[in-house]
């Protein structure tokens, strides 16, 4: 697999972007990497005011973003706040299991309250983010479905009482 440079002509080939896991990084072109930023600070911003920002046509900045987002290098998505939804109670749960971590993070996914997950090192294989109605649908969550899943072999739930800081805006420095 080879790095590839992202220009206004040459789309990215099959299989260069990697959205996680071990081996090279798509390499990203300055103007790539200004168009995603600004996109960070207001997904809602038009292509033309971009195009204005980074010094490219509205057109080129939509070829970018198109070819940005089939690589899977980006998405552009609402975030919403679960409490303003009605889901109020969210929680990290530290997950140990036995066999193929891999294959328990598979079942983990497709649980509709789980929206993060990843395999670690360390006291835990696996963490996964939830979000809940409420109290006794965390406890529906952790009974019925998560411990449930071949392989977990235990839990540890650390509770969100207040959320300080979230941000989707980091750059690609």
């Amino acid at each position: 697999m080879h790095n590839q440079q992202m220009s206004d002509t040459s789309p990215p080939q099959p299989g260069s972007a990697r959205i996680a896991g071990p081996g090279p990084a798509m390499q990203l072109d300055d103007l790539s990497k200004a168009i995603i930023e600004k996109l960070q600070e207001d997904g809602r911003r038009s292509y033309a005011g971009i195009g204005k920002a980074v010094g490219l046509s509205e057109a080129a900045v939509r070829q970018r973003v198109q070819r940005l987002t089939d690589a899977g290098v980006m998405q552009i998505v609402a975030v919403t706040d679960p409490m303003q939804l009605g889901f109020a109670r969210q929680a990290m749960i530290g997950i140990r299991c036995t066999g193929d971590t891999r294959k328990v993070a598979e079942e983990l996914a497709v649980i509709d309250e789980v929206d993060y997950v990843v395999l670690t090192a360390g006291s835990f294989d696996a963490i996964a983010e939830v979000v809940c109605e409420d109290d006794d649908g965390l406890l529906e969550l952790l009974n019925t479905k998560i411990r449930a899943v071949p392989g977990v072999i235990g839990t540890e739930t650390l509770v969100y009482l207040k959320l300080v800081k979230q941000q989707y805006n980091w750059g690609t420095r």
